[in-house]
């Protein structure tokens, strides 16, 4: 069963334009920002099957899996979820999934969790990386976030040293338990 979706929204929530209208592409650079469409899931799922850990756990047959489609459908609904394409010269380069988070630590500060994030395998090397993180930082930013946070497996030890280098901080230590 489906969470019955809220529609009541804390007077000092953010207020993000994409939670009614199409997130508008941004470009920096060469780079174009958009909300994800249905029709960009074999490329995204592709993106996240290739490395390492991806190998194991995704799927990327034609066609594909409907838990596929059936996750990019809850995200899309979700007004807090904001799943981002990077596109590239009309070619999607990266992807990364930002989650607005409400609480009441931190004198009620909202976070952002980013997730997700992958730079196509033909665009590495580029500084599309650094480009999306710093581009979902300031998508932060704007809808009143006061903190951002991201996890990395701790098996990508080069993805922890970028991280750190954009002015992360390894201040927890993340839990995880698999439920299925």
């Amino acid at each position: 069963m489906r969470p019955r979706r809220s529609t009541w929204q804390h007077p000092a929530a953010p207020k993000p334009p994409y939670a009614r209208e199409p997130f508008k592409g941004v470009i920096l650079s060469d780079l174009t920002y958009r909300r994800a469409t249905a029709t960009d899931l074999p490329a995204l799922v592709a993106m996240l099957a290739d490395d390492m850990l991806g190998q194991a756990r995704e799927r990327p047959e034609d066609p594909l899996p409907d838990a596929y489609r059936a996750g990019f459908a809850a995200i899309d609904e979700d007004p807090r979820q904001l799943l981002l394409v990077v596109e590239r010269a009309g070619a999607i380069a990266g992807m990364l999934q930002l989650t607005f988070i409400p609480g009441i630590s931190h004198m009620g500060a909202w976070r952002c969790q980013i997730e997700g994030v992958r730079v196509a395998s033909t665009a590495r090397g580029a500084g599309i990386g650094e480009a999306m993180l710093r581009h979902a930082i300031g998508v932060a930013r704007e809808h009143g976030c006061r903190i951002v946070q991201l996890t990395t497996n701790k098996a990508r030890a080069d993805a922890k040293r970028f991280y750190e280098r954009l002015g992360f901080e390894p201040a927890h230590e993340g839990m995880k338990l698999t439920l299925g």
